[in-house]
């Protein structure tokens, strides 16, 4: 059985669909190598097969999905004896790599598992039946990807509160250099990171220590500093400029941090650097 569809010029919006089917596959049917120019999640309903992407080869089966990345070489092939029959969905949109990503479908992870229930299959199964639908097939499809989307999403976040205690770890190290980056530049405390990343700060403290070798207060300034060697270079920004870019309103204390984490003053830095 193969039932498939293509959706006319699909919009360029947050998300669009392209394509979605399904078809149980002959023993060793392989499509490949080659590349598809939008997104396509493949996930197996039966029987088993093979996926080779960027030198990696995964055997899957029941339950295991697969996604195809635009412009990425792969190949796929059924297995001789129990080949699979999949469903899949193409599409494509501003918002698509975002949303994979919140689902853990990444080029360096292209595969999932879900087995919890048959959301999955029911989505895809009631994508399939819009053919019979007139005016209201274009919006009914695009619900449907979003619920099928928010169906893996929900699971790897799942997934990933399930993980041990480092992950969760390196996740909050993770958020907090975040907020820093987004922020340096204007007068923040350590006290203002620790709330966003939701921990106490004594123990964000003991988190970077443990992670960086260093404290959040230093990590901050040593990522100013860093900033501000960067900014050095446009010889249109006075050292007040610069001060004032990368988070100091006051350029004595600037000058003074300046010159105890690089052994020189920000004019000296400068002077060097020409």
């Amino acid at each position: 059985m193969l039932e498939k569809f293509y959706i006319n010029k699909p919009s360029h919006t947050d998300l669009n669909m392209y394509r979605c089917g399904i078809e149980d596959c002959a023993p060793g049917h392989s499509w490949g190598p080659a590349v598809r120019d939008h997104f396509i999640i493949h996930y197996i309903l039966k029987g088993k097969g093979t996926f080779y992407v960027n030198g990696t080869t995964y055997h899957l089966k029941k339950g295991d999905g697969f996604l195809i990345r635009p412009d990425t070489v792969i190949y796929y092939q059924a297995d001789l004896e129990n080949p699979w029959t999949y469903s899949w969905v193409g599409f494509h949109g501003l918002k698509a790599e975002l949303y994979l990503k919140q689902a853990n479908l990444t080029a360096d992870n292209p595969i999932f598992r879900y087995d919890r229930d048959d959301a999955l299959k029911g989505c895809l199964e009631q994508m399939i039946a819009t053919k019979d639908l007139v005016k209201s097939r274009e919006i009914r499809l695009l619900g449907l990807l979003y619920i099928f989307l928010s169906h893996l999403i929900e699971a790897a976040q799942t997934s990933r509160s399930l993980r041990n205690s480092e992950n969760r770890k390196e996740a909050y190290i993770k958020k907090a250099i975040e907020f820093i980056e987004m922020n340096y530049s204007r007068k923040i405390s350590i006290a203002e990171v620790s709330h966003y990343v939701g921990l106490d700060r004594s123990y964000l403290y003991s988190l970077f220590n443990e992670y960086l070798g260093s404290s959040p207060q230093e990590f901050l300034i040593d990522y100013r500093i860093d900033k501000a060697c960067e900014l050095m270079q446009n010889s249109s920004l006075t050292i007040g400029d610069i001060s004032r870019s990368v988070g100091y309103e006051d350029p004595l204390l600037f000058s003074k941090v300046f010159r105890k984490v690089k052994g020189l003053s920000p004019r000296e830095y400068r002077k060097s650097m020409l």
